[in-house]
């Protein structure tokens, strides 16, 4: 009988045991992703200040109850001649009526001054007493105080503080009459002074 063949004598050296691979350490846990920041929340509009109350206007004084005084216009030919002023601004038989009463006025009262005011003729003696006016149809002669004269001819057209007659044609001029009226309206400013001048 065959015997059995020896077991070598040393058995296969045993493989080195493949060192099992260490267990993997667990992975630290990775960071959670940042959270999104909250949304800031929209800013309140800001409150509207109350609209400033306008100031209350201030107060006007009461006005003066004493009227404004009238400042009678400067005509633009204050000055001029009259004889200038008669040639420049009437003609025909109102240019020759002004001549006549003007005439008139100086032989009547020889202290008696006449200029271009209000762009008419005006006669003075202690202020304004008489004035002409010439117009299309007519020229007026007129007084300052004719409310105050006596007029026994019943010549003058009284209205306010003055008088006055209309002339529509030269021949209807009575010097004669007029002498008495003229010399009266200046009998009343030596007595009561300038009729412009209001105390």
């Amino acid at each position: 009988m065959e015997k059995k063949s020896a077991k070598p004598a040393a058995k296969a050296a045993k493989k080195p045991a493949t060192p099992k691979p260490a267990a993997k350490k667990a992975a630290a846990p990775k960071p959670a992703p940042p959270k999104a920041a909250a949304p800031k929340p929209a800013p309140k509009p800001a409150a509207k200040k109350p609209a400033a109350k306008k100031a209350a206007p201030e107060e006007k004084a009461a006005p003066d109850k004493k009227p404004a005084r009238t400042v009678a216009k400067v005509s633009p030919n204050k000055g001029m001649d009259v004889g200038a002023w008669i040639g420049k601004f009437t003609s025909g038989w109102q240019a020759e009526a002004l001549q006549t009463l003007v005439k008139l006025v100086l032989d009547t009262e020889p202290g008696a001054t006449v200029s271009i005011k209000w762009n008419q003729p005006v006669f003075e003696l202690n202020g304004p007493f008489a004035f002409i006016k010439p117009a299309k149809a007519h020229v007026t002669f007129g007084f300052w105080r004719g409310a105050e004269m006596s007029d026994p001819k019943g010549l003058l057209a009284k209205g306010g503080r003055m008088g006055h007659i209309k002339y529509t044609s030269l021949a209807a001029i009575d010097k004669a009459a007029l002498g008495p009226i003229i010399r009266t309206a200046v009998k009343l400013n030596r007595e009561k002074g300038n009729p412009t001048t209001r105390g």
